[in-house]
């Protein structure tokens, strides 16, 4: 008598055994975050849990405003959720669930992505629990303005298909762990999307779990990272190769009571080169509000002395 032969499962190609492990890694640690408002569900969206004990980071926009929030686990479990903090100026909320002994995912760094590194992007959209896509990093430190009308610099933008839900999910290597927190798409397009580095994130992530909010200086103006002339470079002795280009000065605003103009380039702050956005908030911390704080800034060829003291938001 024949016996059937025994087929064992194909092998995986390379790249689908490195997307394969990943998900198998890290979708534990992935849920799906169900919003509900004073008048009934709202919506939904992911998270990432990043510690033993419940903490989980999601989007501001995803959290903000919710009157009850509940996370379903890949293994059936339903939690109820706090929100601990968010901080809509990055779109970023940190979760707390009833309990411990979670399943949990490690931080990565966004610093040292490459572009054309393969991501992997999981989530739930909409509501299809633990769905997983996988692109590239498409470019790195873009600019991306979130609800609060604030640009974040350092944003990566992958091809990594990503839609209503996916987000507060994570983004992650192909070591599976995390390198962003999906946040955005960009409308009317097809594989521009968006995610929060996790070197923000987690910093975001660590005041919000200290103090359960996020407090920071501010100037109030917008503005643009820019690449100087290499003569101006020169002719200023000027490490540094980019600053900021002002593009609007807000009205009742520090940047407007010190004098700053729309078409200025912002050169330095307290005696730092400033070398972008990015760089310029990292400068702005809470303390700076209680003193006049020196700024010099380009305008129209000539090198122009500023005083201005930051005002506290948060």
């Amino acid at each position: 008598m024949l016996q059937p032969s025994r087929v064992e499962p194909a092998a995986l190609d390379p790249y689908s055994e490195v997307v394969a492990q990943a998900f198998d890694f890290v979708s534990p640690a992935v849920v799906s975050i169900s919003v509900h408002s004073r008048r009934g569900p709202s919506g939904v969206g992911s998270g990432v849990l990043y510690t033993p004990d419940g903490y989980l980071l999601t989007n501001s926009h995803v959290a903000n405003g919710a009157s009850e929030l509940r996370a379903a686990l890949t293994d059936g479990r339903e939690v109820p959720a706090t929100l601990v903090g968010d901080d809509p100026e990055t779109d970023i909320a940190v979760l707390r669930l009833a309990g411990s002994g979670f399943p949990y995912a490690t931080f990565s760094s966004s610093s040292a992505l490459r572009v054309g590194q393969l991501v992997i992007a999981i989530g739930n959209p909409f509501g299809y629990q633990a769905t997983v896509t996988a692109g590239i990093v498409s470019a790195l430190g873009r600019s991306l303005r979130t609800r609060s009308g604030r640009l974040v610099e350092s944003v990566i933008q992958t091809d990594a298909p990503l839609n209503p839900g996916n987000s507060g999910g994570p983004l992650v290597d192909g070591a599976g762990r995390i390198v962003g927190i999906n946040t955005a798409i960009a409308g009317g397009a097809q594989g521009i999307c968006f995610a929060i580095g996790i070197d923000i994130a987690a910093n975001v992530a660590a005041t919000l779990m200290r103090e359960g909010r996020v407090r920071r200086s501010r100037l109030r103006f917008a503005g643009q990272t820019i690449t100087l002339d290499r003569r101006i470079v020169r002719g200023l002795a000027r490490t540094a190769s980019s600053a900021i280009l002002v593009l609007e000065v807000l009205a009742g605003g520090p940047a407007l009571r010190a004098g700053v103009e729309k078409g200025d380039v912002l050169l330095e702050f307290d005696g730092a080169a400033i070398e972008s956005l990015d760089h310029l908030h990292r400068l702005l911390t809470v303390e700076l509000a209680q003193r006049d704080v020196p700024l010099r800034v380009l305008r129209r060829g000539k090198v122009v002395e500023l005083s201005v003291r930051p005002e506290v938001s948060g």
